[in-house]
């Protein structure tokens, strides 16, 4: 199919998908204009919840499997907003609305590149197409869902905005609930143990350790308090101290060793919200790079958390629009950006396939 072709319909989807709201768990509409225009090519579908995915149709289970994935869930519109956010406004060669860049126009450029090689025989890889929910609050019923699905994946490119350079580390979360422990009593006697008083020496740790392995492409390890609860009236010593501590993760360590330091050096009980955000890389000499490099495109780590951080193989970020962009108001991406996504993703898959 001729790139320009697959550029117009791009852009058409895109603008259906915008007019639709698809705030994370309420996908469904979105969800359902993707299959019925993926099942109009003549793609067979399936689905799960508010996911939607298809393989090529020469799939062939002894070859290895690249996963194009990205979302179709958005955030809610913020104040600032001047516009419609679903509009899907085309002014001075931008489009405009919610979803536009964060994740739309990859999810229509990863979806025509998928359609480019849909119908070809003798590919080395198979693929598969993923359209994938509630990436925006890291929920359960997205691309986790749907992984035991997809059978074995050798690797994955995940559609966000960089611009179309290579996102090749990813920064991992970590979110811990800590409390320090303490004796209520009365503040005008000296009784009792002050519970902020013993986070002190905590939150100090925090905000001073330095983990000492650095990422090539992350930098440091990245721990900040957010969140600070204690006390009940101003005349009694508190009991208990909770605080939130925001870890950034790097691919320098494993999740597990970064937790375990943390408990190794403070006093307060340490509960990890969730282990599942994990940091994420790809090797420079994975195939998937070394096309992008040759491509001009560079490299780089990025500080933000996709759903690639729930995958367990090399996978890279990488796709049309401006992170920068992401979740502000009257948001937009350039006309230009979707049609060169489209073809840089082709001509990188190209010289791997």
């Amino acid at each position: 199919m001729d790139k320009n072709q697959l550029y117009q319909e791009a852009l058409d989807l895109l603008q259906q998908l915008i007019a639709i709201p698809s705030y994370s768990s309420e996908e469904d509409k979105t969800a359902d204009l993707i299959a019925s225009f993926l099942e109009a090519k003549g793609v067979q579908v399936q689905r799960k919840l508010n996911n939607v995915w298809a393989r090529n149709k020469h799939y062939n289970p002894a070859l290895p499997t690249l996963l194009l994935n990205s979302h179709h869930d958005t955030v809610k519109p913020n104040t600032g907003y001047t516009r419609d956010p679903f509009a899907a406004t085309l002014e001075e060669g931008k489009l405009y609305g919610l979803g536009s860049n964060d994740a739309g126009g990859c999810l229509v450029s990863l979806l025509a590149t998928f359609l480019y090689f849909y119908e070809q025989e003798g590919l080395e890889y198979n693929l598969v197409y993923a359209a994938t929910a509630e990436e925006e609050i890291s929920g359960r019923n997205g691309l986790e869902l749907l992984l035991p699905d997809l059978g074995e994946l050798e690797a994955a490119i995940v559609g966000e905005p960089t611009l179309m350079h290579l996102a090749v580390a990813e920064k991992g979360l970590l979110v811990l609930d800590c409390v320090a422990a303490g004796r209520s009593g009365h503040a005008a006697r000296e009784e009792g143990l002050n519970a902020i008083y013993e986070a002190l020496p905590d939150i100090h740790w925090f905000q001073s350790y330095r983990f000492p392995k650095e990422s090539v492409h992350l930098g440091p390890v990245k721990m900040s308090v957010t969140m600070i609860q204690s006390g009940t009236q101003h005349n009694v010593v508190p009991d208990k101290c909770q605080f939130t501590v925001d870890v950034r993760l790097t691919d320098a360590y494993t999740m597990e060793e970064v937790l375990e330091t943390i408990q190794q050096h403070v006093r307060a009980e340490v509960k990890p919200r969730s282990m599942r955000l994990k940091p994420s890389s790809i090797p420079l000499d994975h195939p998937l790079v070394q096309a992008g490099m040759q491509l001009g495109r560079s490299t780089y780590g990025s500080p933000t958390t996709s759903d690639q951080a729930l995958l367990s193989i090399p996978s890279l970020k990488l796709g049309p629009g401006d992170s920068a962009r992401s979740h502000m108001a009257d948001e937009f991406i350039y006309l230009h950006e979707i049609e060169e996504g489209i073809s840089l993703y082709i001509d990188i898959l190209q010289q791997v396939m």
